[in-house]
C-alpha cells in the first residue's frame, strides 16, 4: 500500500469516437482497496472500455466494458423508466429514514400548503424554496429572504433530472440550517411537509442528504478538493504512526466547543482543540486564542477525532467517518439523513451533550486501542457504503417519489415561479442515444 501504481485507460468502444475523459490517479485507500475516478468531458454512444493494469497486467476483474451510451454530467438524457434507472443504479429497495420521514404524511394536501406554508415559514427571515416539477421541467420562486442556497438544490435537482425522469411533484424546501416544522401528528391543525437537509428530534421535516454532501458529490474532480472519494485517499499515518491525542477544529458556533477549548489547555496530552474563526462568541477570542486553518486531511495525523454539533448537526461527521481515526461524537438532537444507519460503540464513540465524559472517552480509547481501531474500521466502512455518490442520487429519487405519491391533487407551476435551466453552454453539446426499453425486454 502507499506505493503501487496502477495504470488506468479509458476510451470509447468504438474507435471512431475520441472523448475527453479526465482521469487522476487512483486514490490509495491503505488498507488494500483503490477508488479509482474519472471524468467525463464529452459523451460516448457505443460504450466506454475501463482497463486497469498493474504493470502489463489486467487487475481487479479488468477490463470493464460499458457497453450502452455513457454521457458526461452535462447531458440531459433521462431514463424514461424509473424502475429500470434504479435497478442500473442499484438503489436499495427501502430506506429506512425515507420510511419513517413519510409516517406523518399518509396524503399531502397541496391546496393547504398553499395557504399555510408561506404565510408561516416565509417573513423576512424564512429560507424557504417553492418547487414544482412538470414534465422533468424544475420551476421554482423563493420565498423569503435567506434562500441563497437554493443554488445546491437546483444542482441537484437538475443533474437528477438529467438521468432519469422525475415524477411530476410540488414541495416546499427550506434551504435554512434548522428544520421548521416543530407540530406533532396529533396536533391540530397537523404537521406540513417540509423538505429540510437536517433533522431534529422534536420537528417533522423530511430530510434529503445535506447541501454540503451533495454538492461534494456533484463537483467531484472539478471544483472541488475536499469530497467524499478524495477523503478516502488521503487518511494520513497508518492507526500506529498516528498521534495519540484528540482533535477539535473548527468555528465558534457553538458553546460547547468553547469548552472544548478550555479542556484542550487543561489537558493537552489528551487532547488538541482550537476555534479557528470567531462569529458568534467574540468576546471569547482573547481568552481562548485563535487557531490556525488546517487542511482536513491533517486532521488524519490524529487517532481521535472529535465532532461536536455546530447551528446544527456538524456536517463533517461523513467526512471523519470517512477518515481511519476513531469519532467521538457528541449526543445531539441533530441528525442528517444516514445517522439511522449507525450504532454509538459500533461505528464511533458516543460522548454526553455537555462533553462531561469526553476526557473518560479519549483514556478509555487509548487503553482500549485494539476496541477503539476495529469501531474506527467499522465506522469507516459504514460511511463508505453509506455515503457513495449514486446512493445520494437514489435518496434523492426516493423522496421526490414517495412524496409525489401522497399528492392529493395535481402539481402546478404557480404565480411568481421561474423555469431553472438546463446548461446550455458548448459543455453540456449532447446527442440522445438512449433507446426505451420495451417491458418484455427487461
Amino acid at each position: 500500500p502507499g506505493r503501487t501504481q496502477f495504470k488506468v485507460v479509458i476510451k470509447a468502444l468504438s474507435p471512431k469516437e475520441v472523448t475527453r475523459i479526465y482521469t487522476p490517479r487512483p486514490l490509495d485507500r491503505n488498507d488494500g482497496t483503490f477508488l479509482m475516478r474519472y471524468r467525463m468531458y464529452g459523451s460516448v454512444t457505443k460504450g466506454l472500455k475501463i482497463e486497469i493494469l498493474y504493470g502489463d497486467q489486467h487487475v481487479a476483474q479488468s477490463p470493464y466494458i460499458l457497453k450502452e451510451p455513457v454521457y458526461h454530467e452535462y447531458c440531459d438524457c433521462p431514463v424514461e423508466d424509473p424502475e429500470v434507472w434504479q435497478d442500473i443504479m442499484s438503489c436499495p429497495s427501502q430506506e429506512p429514514q425515507i420510511t419513517k420521514d413519510f409516517i406523518s404524511f399518509p396524503t399531502i394536501d397541496l391546496q393547504r400548503m398553499l395557504k399555510e406554508i408561506p404565510a408561516r415559514f416565509s417573513q423576512t427571515g424564512g429560507a424557504i424554496v417553492h418547487y414544482t416539477i412538470l414534465d422533468n421541467h424544475i420551476y421554482r420562486r423563493s420565498l423569503g429572504k435567506y434562500t441563497d442556497f437554493k443554488m445546491f438544490s437546483d444542482e441537484m435537482f437538475l443533474s437528477l433530472a438529467r438521468k432519469v425522469r422525475l415524477p411530476d411533484v410540488e414541495f416546499y424546501l427550506n434551504v435554512g440550517d434548522w428544520p421548521v416544522e416543530h407540530r406533532k401528528v396529533n396536533d391540530t391543525p397537523g404537521p406540513v411537509p417540509v423538505i429540510s437537509w437536517c433533522g431534529s428530534v422534536d420537528s417533522r421535516d423530511i430530510i434529503l442528504p445535506t447541501y454540503d454532501v451533495t454538492h461534494s458529490t456533484l463537483e467531484t474532480l472539478r471544483g472541488v478538493t475536499n469530497d467524499l472519494l478524495s477523503i478516502q485517499g488521503n487518511t494520513g499515518p497508518f492507526w500506529d504512526n498516528k498521534t495519540e491525542r484528540a482533535l477539535f477544529r473548527g468555528r465558534d458556533s457553538r458553546e460547547e466547543r468553547l469548552h472544548l477549548v478550555k479542556l484542550s489547555k487543561e489537558n493537552p496530552e489528551l487532547l488538541d482543540a482550537g476555534i479557528t474563526g470567531y462569529f458568534f462568541f467574540r468576546e471569547k477570542e482573547k481568552e481562548l486564542g485563535k487557531a490556525q486553518l488546517m487542511g482536513f486531511f491533517d486532521f488524519f495525523k490524529y487517532k481521535y477525532q472529535v465532532n461536536v454539533d455546530g447551528t446544527v448537526a456538524a456536517y463533517r461527521f461523513p467526512y471523519l467517518l470517512l477518515g481511519d481515526s476513531l469519532v467521538l461524537k457528541q449526543d445531539s438532537q441533530y441528525y442528517e439523513h444516514f445517522y439511522i444507519g449507525l450504532k454509538p460503540w459500533k461505528h464511533y464513540i458516543p460522548v454526553k451533550r455537555n462533553l462531561e465524559d469526553l476526557l473518560e472517552k479519549i483514556k478509555w480509547a487509548k487503553e482500549n486501542d485494539e476496541e477503539a481501531r476495529k469501531i474506527a474500521k467499522q465506522g469507516q466502512l459504514t460511511a463508505r457504503e453509506l455515503l457513495q455518490p449514486h446512493r445520494f442520487y437514489c435518496y434523492y429519487y426516493k423522496v421526490v417519489q414517495k412524496y409525489a405519491e401522497r399528492q392529493a391533487s395535481k402539481p402546478e407551476i404557480r404565480d411568481g415561479m421561474e423555469l431553472v435551466p438546463q446548461p446550455d453552454d458548448r459543455d453540456s453539446v449532447c446527442t440522445c442515444h438512449r433507446k426505451k426499453p420495451l417491458r418484455e425486454d427487461l
